[in-house]
């Protein structure tokens, strides 16, 4: 009857964890750790390279959603629509570095009126003597 049934040492089994949980993190490592394999981006992905990246990943997220909830609350709002997510990383210069080329769709333009545009401020005193001579 060896090597049948349990052995009398290892009757309590260890609960399994997920990576994530192990790192500490919300985003998902070990469906990083797929999408890296699938994605065939290198022949071989070490073991700290999807945690690596979901943290990276996550730490943006919380950024951009922490600036765009701001923007939502200035603006009055409970809820982020794509408008806050535009004046959020419009706002912010190493946000505008990152994703300065790309679009985010039902956002708008930031509000900007060139200055040549403007009406030109003149005093007071120079448009009396105008009148004078």
């Amino acid at each position: 009857m060896a090597g049948r049934g349990k052995s009398i040492g290892l009757s309590q089994s260890k609960k399994s964890s997920s990576r994530s949980s192990k790192a500490g993190l919300q985003f998902p490592v070990g469906r990083i750790s797929r999408f890296l394999k699938t994605g065939r981006y290198a022949e071989r992905v070490g073991g700290g390279a999807p945690v690596y990246l979901a943290a990276v990943l996550e730490y943006l997220s919380a950024e951009i959603l922490e600036l765009a909830g701001n923007a939502a609350r200035d603006n009055k709002k409970s809820r982020i629509v794509p408008r806050h997510i535009q004046l959020a990383v419009r706002n912010d210069e190493e946000l505008t570095r990152l994703l300065g080329r790309a679009t985010i769709a039902n956002s708008g333009v930031m509000p900007n009126i060139h200055s040549m545009l403007l009406p030109k401020r003149t005093s007071f005193m120079s448009s009396k003597n105008a009148d004078d001579s």
